[in-house]
């Protein structure tokens, strides 16, 4: 088995009548297509795990699958889930052998049941047993974290809250984690430091206080850059806003006092609340009259979903 290369090579067949594209997505809850992040994005980390996977070689389908030997495969479903990162898939088998035929059965962000086909995959034997479980990895993780998403999103529906994710993400896998969270049906928050000024209680902590913290942003803060500061009580709300801030984030605040909260200021302010959310308590959030929801566990805790890869009969 030769290293994991880029996409090139021969051309492929095209997709049998009626199958989807795997980078095509499907549309959120609220009606948006996520893009799939730029191919610069992720593909060093697609590399990087076929590497590690690989090593010299699959020594086991080397040694009992000949060389020529063809087949094909469907990638299911075992548990119900929002499908994400079929591309990703794709991508994978192709590095090792651009003579595999990818073809996606389902869109990203479409519900699947246990049984549920996701893809299939046809081509030299080889290659696509080498290239499973990295395939694999990145679909479970992916589907996980869209599935995990698109509970909290529908624990929500019809409040007109949004469910927002956070910097919460894996290591290196920043782009992704924020494609799959709005797969799900989440509003990305800022991917980067640079792109946004959220004032946290250490900011807070270090400028000595919200109103101060507030001003020293403002003053230097381009003009295209909103400023959110987190508070802990309606008198830092008041300070904050006197001070210029744009939203306010409410972190680890029950649903009563952000109730509380929200009624004093009467809409003079956009309020996101964090910290200590699940799908237990989420939907009373909801109801406390902010307008959105952040959680890191859309990220950080997401289980990664169960999907498996099938070798079929008289394939290839």
């Amino acid at each position: 088995m030769s290293p994991p290369r880029r996409r090139g090579g021969p051309a492929r067949p095209g997709p049998r009548p009626g199958a989807r594209p795997a980078a095509r997505p499907g549309a959120s809850p609220a009606g948006r297509a996520p893009a799939l992040p730029p191919r610069a994005t992720w593909e060093p980390l697609l590399q990087l795990a076929l590497a590690e996977d690989l090593g010299t070689g699959d020594r086991s389908s080397n040694l009992v699958i000949p060389a020529e030997r063809r087949g094909a495969a469907r990638i299911e479903a075992r548990a119900p889930l929002v499908a994400c990162g079929l591309a990703l898939a794709e991508a994978a088998f192709i590095a090792l052998d651009p003579g595999l035929r990818f073809e996606a059965v389902r869109r990203d962000g479409e519900p699947c049941e246990p049984g549920a086909v996701l893809a299939r995959v046809a081509g030299p034997l080889r290659p696509l047993l080498a290239a499973e479980r990295t395939a694999l990895n990145f679909l479970g993780r992916l589907c996980g974290v869209a599935s995990l998403t698109r509970r909290f999103v529908e624990a929500v529906a019809g409040t007109g809250v949004a469910i927002v994710d956070t910097r919460k993400t894996l290591p290196g896998w920043r782009a992704l984690d924020k494609y799959a969270a709005a797969v799900g049906g989440a509003v990305n928050h800022r991917a980067r430091l640079d792109d946004g000024i959220l004032l946290k209680d250490n900011h807070v902590a270090a400028a000595g206080g919200v109103a101060a913290a507030v001003r020293a942003a403002r003053a230097g803060a381009p003009p295209q850059l909103r400023i959110q500061v987190e508070v802990e009580s309606l008198a830092e709300a008041e300070a904050a806003l006197a001070a210029g801030a744009d939203f306010l984030l409410l972190d680890n605040r029950s649903p009563a006092e952000l109730r509380a909260i929200a009624r004093a200021l009467g809409g003079r302010a956009l309020l996101e609340a964090s910290g200590g959310v699940t799908l237990a308590n989420v939907r009373a959030i909801a109801e406390s009259g902010v307008q959105r929801i952040s959680v890191g566990a859309l990220t950080h805790s997401a289980p990664a979903a169960d999907v498996a890869l099938e070798l079929e009969a008289g394939g290839g």
